[in-house]
């Protein structure tokens, strides 16, 4: 590649990182070690104490030179000045919100984010004295409302990972700014290619490589872009308290899938948006949960935010008997009963959960459509929704 020369993004999928090829060869090598050594005894604490996140490395457990080629990718494709990869996408979440908040401090968050994050924010930190209110994320003054004096942290997630709601992000970001308060985004469902929330003014995004970036059901891991000196904070404390980085080999399988995230999240989208327009047809179906709908209640905001859908979305239905849920879920042939998703099969997975506006809770089924073609799944999915009686 020229480096005097701006490429498009496909083009960078594909070559960004790589100028220089080890003894010719197409794919990077794994730098499997745990360690790299040093000519002088000087250089490697000079290395040790001023420059950890390198290039050069020192120790695995901190940096590594596959890691740091997904990094710059990442970084790259996201539109962030730097990225660090950890071991899982709930890792990176972890990492990202303990490096801004402190006792004393109240985070606001929104209603149907990620279950463990939830957890973390709301029940885990505050055995550290840090106060978490969540709010109905559709509303932004509902969020800013919430805002405290000592508010250090909004974290959001857009859409949230059940009930498909989402954030003004912009609009949230642009009043934190105002008031110095830090933004958080979980952005995994979107990839680069269908949002940039740091261009939307958000300081740190997080995201589960497992999903898209893997593509192949074959690895778990996390990363978080920002600025530089968010990133090297990291680096400098929870990185070196707490280490969980993401392995060489690891990072080797996401830096390829990498390479083909844009061709497959398409396929996803587009096999999802036609099997969601024709779940809404069917009669045991009381609502589709889906971005890509015509019908999606925040079809503006989806519009004005985002590029595009993905292969994840969820449904109710007019029975809210388990048993019947759960005979659906069994019936289905073609869909894995798992809990990930963003690989080349179709998955299913129900949850029964309470959003802030529903008087009751409700089970929302929620779909990943696969690689498969969509007539088979459609059969398959007809055939299990005669479980519902």
């Amino acid at each position: 590649m020229d480096p005097n020369k701006k490429y498009r993004f496909d083009t960078d999928l594909a070559h960004f990182g790589e100028d220089q090829k080890h003894q010719g060869a197409v794919i990077p090598p794994i730098y499997q070690n745990s360690l790299f050594v040093f000519d002088t005894m000087e250089s490697l604490l000079d290395n040790m104490y001023n420059n950890p996140g390198g290039p050069p490395h020192h120790y695995s457990r901190v940096s590594n030179p596959t890691l740091e080629l997904l990094e710059k990718k990442v970084a790259h494709f996201e539109g962030g000045e730097a990225c660090k990869v950890f071991a899982a996408g709930m890792t990176a979440v972890t990492m990202a919100i303990m490096s801004q908040v402190k006792s004393g401090d109240h985070v606001v968050t929104v209603d149907g984010i990620y279950g463990p994050a939830k957890v973390l924010l709301t029940s885990y930190l505050a055995r550290f004295g840090v106060e978490c209110t969540i709010v109905d994320g559709r509303d932004t003054q509902a969020i800013i409302d919430a805002c405290k004096p000592n508010t250090k942290l909004i974290y959001l997630e857009s859409p949230t990972s059940i009930t498909f709601r989402l954030q003004d992000v912009p609009a949230v970001a642009q009043f934190a700014r105002s008031r110095g308060i830090v933004t958080i985004i979980d952005s995994t469902y979107n990839t680069p290619i269908h949002m940039k929330p740091l261009d939307m003014g958000v300081d740190i995004v997080v995201h589960s490589l497992t999903k898209y970036y893997g593509g192949h059901s074959n690895a778990t891991g996390g990363a978080i872009i920002s600025s530089k000196k968010i990133i090297d904070n990291i680096i400098m404390n929870e990185v070196l308290m707490m280490g969980a980085l993401l392995g060489p080999f690891q990072s080797w399988l996401f830096t390829q899938g990498s390479r083909t995230i844009k061709i497959r999240l398409k396929e996803h989208e587009k096999n999802a948006n036609t099997i969601a327009r024709w779940l809404e047809q069917q009669p045991q179906v009381k609502v589709v949960h889906h971005l890509g709908l015509e019908s999606f209640a925040q079809r503006e905001v989806f519009q004005s935010t985002m590029k595009g859908s993905s292969g994840l979305f969820s449904f109710e239905t007019h029975s809210q008997d388990k048993a019947e849920v759960m005979e659906f879920c069994n019936r289905l042939k073609l869909f894995g009963r798992g809990i990930s998703w963003g690989g080349f099969e179709s998955l299913v997975v129900a949850q029964h959960v309470q959003p802030m506006d529903y008087a009751e809770p409700s089970w929302f089924i929620r779909l990943f459509i696969g690689m498969e073609d969509v007539e088979d799944l459609k059969e398959d999915i007809s055939a299990a929704l005669k479980a519902f009686k």
